[in-house]
Parts: C-alpha cells; structure tokens; sequence
C-alpha cells in the first residue's frame, strides 16, 4: 500500500470550500479549481473562491476539463477566463466527458497543451490530469506527455500509470465517497483530495513550474595545515603541532 499524504485538493462549483483557513489547518498546501469546460463554459464560483484561498496563504492552480469540441475555442476559453499568473498552477483535465461533448483526441491535446503553454511563455509546464485515459489513448511511451507532470486518478491503494511518466507527481486518490480515507476535508467536506510524496516545503517550491530542485549540500572544505615557521637557534617547519622539517642554524 502506497502511503497517502494529503496536500492537495481539486473543486469546482459542485463542491466550493467554505472555510478556506479550515483548509489550511487541515494540512491542505494547494487548491487546484475548475475553471473552464469545452469552447464556452466557466465556473462562477472560481473568483471568488480564487481570492478566498490566496487570501490565506494557499497555492492556486486551475484546470480545464477538456471535451471534444474545437480545440481553438476550448483554448481561448481557458486563456480568457482563467489567465493564470506565474504562481499558478494550470491543468488540463483529460478523461471521459459525460456532457455528451465527448473526450477530447490525444492530437489535441497535445495540440490544447503546446498552445496555451506558448502564450503563457511556460513551455513544458501544463499538468496533465488523467488515469485511465491516458492508459487507454497513449500507446507505448509518449515522450512529449511524459515530459510534463502527471496528475494521475485512481482510487486504490497502490497506483499505477501510464508508461509516458517515470511516476505521478500529485495521486488523486479518493472523490470524497471511493477509495481510501480519508474522505473528508475540514472547511469543504467531501471533495476530490490528492497525495504528495515529499515534503509541504517541496511541493511549494515547485508548485507553478514543477522546476524547482533541492539545494545541493555544501562540498566539505578541505583541512588546510597550519603552518608555521621557527627560527630561534634553528629553522622548523611546523604543521599542526607536529615539527616535520628542522634545521640546525649557521651563523
């Protein structure tokens, strides 16, 4: 069983926080809230809930939930409403879309991903949200899929990807009813939560760009001898207390 620390968690209009230093409280580091969906939807609920989590202290992230309309106006859509800054995470959420719109090509997805990330000027860090999905539609190892941050779904106890990423960098692993505990976050309820493996410190660190490294551990300064030179009725040469050239004085 693979252990669960729950860091992070993903909402939308369906399931709002209403106590964001509850939240907080409750060990949660980032949220990372629906945004938009297909060429024209957008939550009501993301500005405010936006404001309401920076507010305290909270990282933010945004995701669209891709269908498979024109993949041009599902672009525009995202760009315009949600507008992420630099400190902020940005998703697309790539699975099966019950609305009836279907679920967005894996060719535009890639197209989705290479297109919002130039006119972010953040090449290679939009998260990729899928489980199933991305098992099912990608085919062998996809070099340009794996070379972005995998936010994988699944609701077991020990996760498993897609071959494309060496591992998943945030595990989604309850809805708030299945998979393991807990279900539950103070200030929200149930909701969709997800487990990080490292550190709170990590994860904010790299947060927005899945850039940032640990600092490297200082190299040990060498040992430098002291030295030091006698001349009283010889010439000594001395390193750490310990005469090793000695010479008797000519006058």
């Amino acid at each position: 069983m693979t252990e669960i620390r729950p860091m992070v968690v993903d909402l939308s209009h369906w399931d709002p926080a209403y106590d964001y230093e509850a939240v907080k409280r409750d060990g949660i580091v980032g949220v990372i809230y629906k945004a938009t969906e297909g060429q024209s939807y957008t939550d009501d609920t993301y500005v405010g809930q936006q404001k309401a989590a920076k507010a305290v202290g909270l990282r933010w992230g945004s995701y669209h939930f891709a269908d498979a309309s024109p993949v041009g106006g599902q672009i525009d859509n995202y760009l315009r409403f949600a507008a992420p800054d630099g400190d902020e995470l940005f998703c697309l959420d790539w699975e099966d879309n019950p609305s009836g719109n279907g679920m967005m090509p894996i060719e535009n997805v890639r197209i989705w991903i290479d297109e919002v990330e130039r006119a972010l000027g953040r090449e290679g860090q939009c998260v990729i949200y899928s489980g199933n999905t991305a098992k099912e539609q990608i085919h062998g190892v996809d070099p340009f899929m794996g070379a972005r941050r995998l936010w994988h779904a699944q609701y077991g106890t020990t996760p498993s990807w897609q071959k494309s990423w060496k591992t998943y960098w945030i595990w989604q692993f309850t809805d708030g009813e299945y998979g393991p505990d807990p279900h539950e976050v103070d200030g929200i309820g149930r909701c969709d939560i997800n487990s990080y493996a490292g550190t709170a410190e990590q994860l904010l660190a790299e947060w927005a760009t899945g850039s940032a490294k640990p600092a490297p551990e200082p190299e040990p300064k060498p040992d430098v001898p002291e030295v030091r030179i006698t001349t009283t009725g010889a010439l000594n040469l001395w390193v750490n207390d310990e005469c090793v050239v000695s010479s008797t004085r000519r006058g």
